[in-house]
């Protein structure tokens, strides 16, 4: 297995974790559904109406 030829300083360690540190507050995009004008979250089943491309995959009560 490979070992490190050099420590990794704190400021590089650093870096490296850092970039997904803004990942946890993206806001996902949101599209309108096209059976029911609802905003849901793009390519999921919409939980208002259980329609997914045109047909009803989940019933919804």
């Amino acid at each position: 297995m490979a070992a490190p030829k050099a420590r990794t300083s704190k400021w590089r360690r650093d870096r490296r974790r850092a970039q997904n540190f803004f990942g946890k507050f993206r806001i996902p995009s949101l599209s309108e559904c096209p059976n029911c004008g609802e905003k849901i979250i793009p390519h999921r089943v919409c939980p208002y109406c259980g329609y997914y491309k045109g047909r009803e995959v989940v019933s919804v009560d």
